[in-house]
C-alpha cells in the first residue's frame, strides 16, 4: 500500500490506478470501516482510502482533540484489506489556507436530528467530502449506513452538483449483541457497553412494531424515548422518517428509516434501522 501526504503525490497515483473505488474515513478503524473496504475492491481496479480527522465537521466542546488517532494500526488494517492507496494528508494540506468556501446542504436536509443538535456540522463534512471527491475523483465512493443523514445528504449532493462518482451504502456492522461498530464506543465504560445494546432493539421494536401495522408513529417514538430514560439514556431524538430526504412520512407505504441518537454517560451513540 502506497501512503500518499501530498495531493500531487495521490493525483499521480490516481492517474494510473484504472478504475478507482474510494473509501474516506477519519481514522480509528473497526471492522466497519473494513467492510467497506472489501466492498469497494468488488466495484473497481484499485481502492483508494483517506484518513483525516476534519476539524470543520466538529462543534464547539466536541470530541475533536480526543477523537482517537491510531495510524500505525489503521495503515496495518487497510493494507490487509486489499487498499492500494492512502491519502494520509495533515491539515496544511487540506486547508493551506482558512476555509472561505463552504458546501452548505439544504436546510431542510441539516437542521433536522444530527443537525438540530450539532449545528454547522454537516457543512463541515460536505465541505470535506466534496473536496475529497474532488482529489480523488473515483467512479465511486463508498459510505456506511450507519451515519444516515450523512449518507442522505452526501447522496443528494453528488446528484444535484452533477458530481461524476456513485455512491455506495454499506451496511451497518454490529456486534454480536447488536451494537453498531463506532469509534465512539472505546469511551464506553464496561457497565455502559453492556448497557448500549439496548438502543438497537429499542429501534428494532419500533420496526417489528410498523411493519406488523402499528402506525402510530408518534406512539412508538415515545414509547421508545420513555424506554432508553428510563434505563439511564439522556436521548436526543428517536424519529421514523422517509429515506430519501428524513423528512416525515406523508405515507406508511414510503420507504422508511428509524434513526436515533442517545447519550449513556459522556457517549453519544447513533444508530438506526431501515424498515
Amino acid at each position: 500500500m502506497q501512503i500518499h501526504t501530498t495531493i500531487e503525490s495521490l493525483r499521480a497515483a490516481r492517474a494510473g490506478a484504472g478504475r478507482t473505488a474510494f473509501v474516506p474515513t477519519m481514522g480509528n478503524l473497526h471492522a466497519g470501516h473494513i467492510a467497506l473496504m472489501g466492498q469497494a475492491r468488488e466495484h473497481a481496479d484499485s481502492v483508494f482510502a483517506s484518513v483525516f480527522v476534519n476539524r470543520l465537521q466538529f462543534g464547539a466542546g466536541e470530541d475533536f482533540d480526543r477523537y482517537p488517532r491510531t495510524m500505525q494500526a489503521d495503515c496495518e488494517k487497510l493494507e490487509a484489506a486489499g487498499v492500494a492507496h492512502l491519502f494520509a494528508p495533515d491539515e496544511s494540506v487540506m486547508y493551506p489556507q482558512p476555509q472561505r468556501y463552504f458546501v452548505a446542504p439544504a436546510p431542510a436536509q441539516t437542521a433536522i436530528l444530527e443537525g438540530e443538535f450539532r449545528p454547522g456540522h454537516f457543512d463541515g463534512m460536505a465541505t470535506v467530502v466534496l473536496k475529497l471527491l474532488n482529489i480523488v475523483q473515483p467512479e465511486v465512493a463508498l459510505f456506511g449506513k450507519k451515519d444516515y443523514q450523512q449518507l442522505m445528504i452526501i447522496t443528494n449532493m453528488v446528484r444535484e452538483f452533477a458530481l461524476p462518482v456513485r455512491i455506495v451504502a454499506g451496511d451497518t456492522i454490529r456486534t454480536d449483541d447488536g451494537l453498531a461498530l463506532s469509534s465512539r464506543n472505546g469511551y464506553l465504560s464496561p457497565e455502559e457497553r453492556a448497557e448500549a445494546p439496548r438502543l438497537h432493539r429499542t429501534l428494532a421494536r419500533i420496526r417489528d412494531a410498523i411493519r406488523a401495522g402499528d402506525h402510530d408513529l408518534l406512539k412508538l417514538e415515545t414509547e421508545a424515548h420513555a424506554e432508553l430514560a428510563a434505563h439511564g439514556w439522556a436521548p436526543d431524538y428517536i424519529a421514523v422518517r422517509r429515506r430519501a430526504d428524513l423528512q416525515p412520512p406523508a405515507h406508511m407505504d414510503d420507504a422508511l428509516v428509524v434513526l436515533a441518537a442517545a447519550k449513556l454517560g459522556r457517549t453519544r451513540l447513533i444508530d438506526n434501522l431501515e424498515i
